[in-house]
C-alpha cells in the first residue's frame, strides 16, 4: 500500500505535516528569546502571524469558492446567503454587547480548527480498510489531542493568552475534571498507540502522514495550551499549524490544478507564477482587511488619525467579520465529498 500523500511526500512533510513540528522545535531552541521577540518585535509579529497566515488563509477559501465559476454557479445561492446570513447574526450578537458577539466566534473558532485537524486525519486515512473500531478510535484520538487541551484551558487557572478577547469563554476552574479529562486524555492516546502498532505489524504498514498529523495536532495543541502559558508561543503554534497546512492544501488541490484554466483568475495564474500570484492576492486582500480593522476597531499596530468609528462598532464589527465567519461555516460544506471519500479539512 502507497502512503496517501495529498500532493508529495515532500510537499506534504514541508507545508501540511512539518508545521508544527517546526514551530515547536523553534520555540525548544528560542524559548528564551520568545519574551524579547514579542515585546520588541510585535508588529512584525502581528503582520507576519495573523495577517499574512491567520487572515490569509481564510481568503485562501476564494479559490475554492467564489473565484471558481463552475463552484459558484453550482453553489450561487449558498455562496451570496452565507454572508449575508453570517452579517445579520454579527449585528445581532453584538447588539447584546462586543463580549458575546467576540466570545460566540471564538467558540465557532475552536470547532473549525479542531474539525480541520479531523478532516486532515481523514483525509490521510482515505485508503484505509475502515472498521467500527478503528473509526471510533481514529475519532477519539483526534478529538481528544483537541479537546483536552480546550478542557484544561476551561477547566483550570488563568492562560495568558486568548483567542481573540479577555474573557471570551466561559471558564469554570475545577481540579477534579481537569484530572479526569487528563488521564481519559492519556487512556485514549495510550490505546490508540497499542491498537495502530498491533495493526501496522498485522497489515506490515505504516500510515505514515495519517500519524504524523495525529501526533503534530497532539503536540502543538498541548504544548500551546498546556505545557506553556505564553501568548506568542499559543500564536505561533495556533496559527502556523492551522493557516499553512490550509493554505497549501487550497494550493494543492485547487490553484495548481486548475492553472490550465485558460479563463478567469485561473487563466492570469497560468500565464505568470501561479503560487507567487496566489500568494500575494491573500497577503494584499488580508492586509487590506486588516488595516481595516487597525483604524476602525483596534488601533494597536497602525496608528493613524482618523474619524471616530467607535459609533458605528455595531455595524463595523460584524461587517469586517463576515470574511471569517462566513469562513468557519462554509468550510463545513466545500470539503464534502460522497462517503467512498472521506471528507477533507473542514
Amino acid at each position: 500500500m502507497k502512503q496517501p500523500w495529498i500532493h508529495k511526500a515532500k510537499t506534504d512533510a514541508f507545508f501540511i505535516i512539518g508545521p508544527s513540528f517546526f514551530v515547536l522545535a523553534i520555540i525548544f531552541l528560542f524559548q528564551d528569546y520568545i519574551t524579547k521577540i514579542e515585546s520588541k518585535y510585535s508588529f512584525y509579529t502581528w503582520l507576519f502571524l495573523i495577517v499574512f497566515i491567520d487572515v490569509a488563509h481564510v481568503y485562501a477559501t476564494l479559490f475554492k469558492t467564489y473565484f471558481v465559476a463552475d463552484e459558484f454557479r453550482k453553489n450561487k445561492k449558498r455562496l451570496l446567503l452565507l454572508p449575508t446570513i453570517c452579517f445579520a447574526i454579527g449585528i445581532i450578537l453584538f447588539s447584546f454587547g462586543s463580549l458575546v458577539f467576540w466570545s460566540f466566534l471564538a467558540y465557532v473558532a475552536v470547532f473549525h480548527f479542531i474539525r480541520q485537524q479531523y478532516g486532515f486525519m481523514r483525509l490521510y486515512s482515505r485508503n484505509e480498510e475502515k472498521t467500527k473500531l478503528s473509526v471510533v478510535l481514529d475519532n477519539l484520538v483526534i478529538y481528544s489531542s483537541t479537546g483536552y487541551p480546550m478542557l484544561y484551558w476551561f477547566l483550570s487557572s488563568d492562560r495568558k493568552f486568548n483567542w481573540f478577547v479577555e474573557n471570551e469563554f466561559f471558564r469554570f476552574q475545577n481540579d477534579f475534571l481537569l484530572q479526569l479529562s487528563k488521564w481519559s486524555y492519556v487512556a485514549i492516546i495510550l490505546v490508540y498507540i497499542i491498537y495502530t502498532i498491533n495493526k501496522s505489524v498485522k497489515n506490515k504498514f505504516v500510515n505514515i502522514p495519517k500519524n504524523a498529523i495525529i501526533l503534530g495536532t497532539a503536540l502543538s495543541w498541548y504544548f500551546g495550551i498546556v505545557y506553556f502559558n505564553d501568548d506568542l508561543i499559543f500564536t505561533l503554534l495556533n496559527v502556523i499549524s492551522h493557516g499553512i497546512p490550509y493554505i497549501a492544501l487550497i494550493y494543492f488541490k485547487e490553484v495548481e490544478s486548475k492553472t490550465n484554466v485558460k479563463s478567469g483568475i485561473f487563466g492570469y495564474l497560468k500565464s505568470y507564477n501561479a503560487i507567487l500570484i496566489y500568494v500575494l492576492i491573500l497577503l494584499g486582500i488580508s492586509f487590506t482587511e486588516e488595516f481595516l480593522w487597525e483604524i476602525m476597531v483596534w488601533k494597536e499596530n497602525i496608528s493613524m488619525l482618523t474619524f471616530d468609528f467607535s459609533t458605528w462598532q455595531f455595524l463595523i464589527v460584524p461587517l469586517l467579520s463576515v470574511p471569517q465567519f462566513t469562513h468557519y461555516l462554509l468550510d463545513g460544506f466545500i470539503w464534502k465529498t460522497k462517503k467512498s471519500n472521506p471528507a477533507k479539512p473542514s
